[in-house]
Parts: structure tokens; C-alpha cells; sequence
């Protein structure tokens, strides 16, 4: 089963560790854990140059190629997915290239609603334009602070994939590996939707409280740890939208899901 978190299509998987032999030590999984993560983190590093520097539509096919590689592995590629990439790339030139093409946050609103109406998914996994552009902000805020502090540096906060103005604010639109990790991040993480939507209701940006007290909070209102601004995940005794995503193959089989979910990768890269 492919999930919609996959660059809807296999963009953004989480790569697997390598399993820790039974006799090895205590110190011998920590430095193994060291070493692993030194290595994750020069890869989100180079990444995150190649994001900073598209300047032809070949740059930013190498980016959308080094991402899927370093999330995927480059052996679990198939062939099929050189076209998605290359509309990919085509949009990520176009956004880094033009502000005016820009992905405009209500596509993602619609693109997600879509997904979670067609597959039955809880009314509360459904998002608005407000919450989006709050998660975004979070987003753009709180994973620039942790990656300058180096507190944490993985592909999954390099800040240079994200659409920003010249001060380094957040800018109206998103690029487009930016947007398919927003669709990650609501299939994978769904507190994180929910944190969104409290702040709406409470009028709060994160960049907001950032740029005042310099710190976040250390709770938010509805009780979740708060990360240099940036609310984490925590847990779920369940993930609702995986959920109905695994009984909406039950009902209708992987060709069906396939075909939904090539749909929705088409309505969100129109070709032009």
C-alpha cells in the first residue's frame, strides 16, 4: 500500500535503520547511533544546498532525485517514478524561478479534503486554509531555529526547501517538495493538524511568538511539548486517516487506490 505521504508516490518514506546486533553494547549502540546520524545529517546538509541553489530545471531535477534517494534508497526506486519526479522538479523550477507559481496553500486544502473525503477518512482529518497556513508557519519558524542551533538536522527540517521572502519570512505559496512534505506531516503526524487548529483559534503564529520572546512556550494550550517552536507529534493510539486509507484498499483493492491516487498527483501538478 502506497500512502499520500510519499510525494504521493514514494517521495517521502521513512528510510529503515539497520537493526542493532543483540551482543553489541551499550557505548557500541550509542556510537553506532552517532555514526548513523552523522551520516543523515551531511546528507540533509548537502541537500539542503541543492535546495538553496536551483537556478536551471536540471538543479532542481538533481534535488527531487537526491530527496527520493536519501528517503526511499536509491535500490527501491522503480522505474515509474521518473515521470512523477519530473513534474515534480518541472513545478520546483517553476516555484523557485517564479513567485507567481508558487503553490497556493488552498491547492493543498483541496487536495488533501479530496483524499480524506475519498477514502472516508474522520471528518476532523478534513483542513482549512487558515490551519495550513499555520502549519506551514510552524513549519518555516520552528525548523529554521532548530537547524541553525543545530539541535537537530535531518532532511525532514532542512529549512532551504521551503518558499520564503527575502527577510525569511514565510512567503505566500510553498515549493513543491515543501507542499509534499505538508502532505506527509498531515498523513503521518495528525496532532500536528490539530495543534494548527488551536492556534487558529487562539490567534497565535508560532513565528509570531518566536520573534517576541525569542523561546516558545513550553506547553501549548492543548498540552503537547513544544520544540524551539515547533509542536511535536507525540502519540496516537491510532492514526485515523492511515486507518481509513488501509480499509479504503480493503474495499475497493490497489488498483482502485493507484488510480486515486495518480488523480489527486495530477490535479496537484497539472500538466501545463
Amino acid at each position: 500500500m502506497i500512502p499520500i505521504a510519499l510525494a504521493i508516490f514514494l517521495l517521502f518514506q521513512v528510510p529503515q535503520q539497520p537493526e542493532i546486533p543483540p551482543n553489541s553494547t551499550r557505548q557500541q549502540h550509542i556510537e553506532s547511533a552517532k555514526a548513523r546520524y552523522e551520516v543523515m545529517r551531511q546528507a540533509a546538509i548537502r541537500l539542503n544546498d541543492l535546495a538553496a541553489n536551483i537556478h536551471t530545471e536540471a538543479d532542481a531535477r538533481a534535488f527531487v532525485d537526491a530527496v527520493a534517494e536519501q528517503v526511499t534508497g536509491r535500490s527501491r526506486l522503480p522505474w515509474t517514478t521518473k515521470a512523477i519526479r519530473h513534474r515534480v522538479a518541472h513545478a520546483e523550477f517553476e516555484a523557485v524561478s517564479d513567485p507567481a507559481r508558487l503553490i497556493p496553500e488552498q491547492r493543498i486544502v483541496d487536495v488533501w479534503n479530496e483524499y480524506v473525503r475519498e477514502i472516508n477518512a474522520p471528518e476532523e482529518s478534513l483542513a482549512t486554509l487558515a490551519e495550513i497556513h499555520n502549519l506551514r508557519d510552524a513549519m518555516v519558524a520552528g525548523h529554521r531555529r532548530m537547524w541553525e542551533r543545530k539541535q537537530f538536522q535531518s532532511i525532514w527540517i532542512a529549512p532551504g526547501i521551503h518558499a520564503t521572502k527575502a527577510d525569511g519570512s514565510m512567503a505566500e505559496g510553498c515549493r513543491a517538495v515543501e507542499a509534499l512534505k505538508i502532505f506527509h506531516q498531515l498523513f503521518s503526524q495528525p496532532l500536528l493538524l490539530l495543534g494548527a487548529r488551536q492556534r487558529v483559534k487562539e490567534g497565535i503564529l508560532l513565528s509570531d511568538r518566536l520573534k517576541l520572546s525569542g523561546e516558545p512556550a513550553q506547553k501549548d494550550s492543548i498540552g503537547h511539548a513544544v520544540t524551539v517552536g515547533f509542536l511535536r507529534a507525540g502519540h496516537m493510539q491510532s492514526n485515523p486517516v492511515l486507518s481509513a486509507e488501509i480499509q479504503y484498499v480493503r474495499d475497493h483493492g490497489q488498483r482502485d487506490y493507484d488510480r486515486l491516487m495518480m488523480r489527486l498527483f495530477e490535479e496537484f501538478f497539472p500538466k501545463e
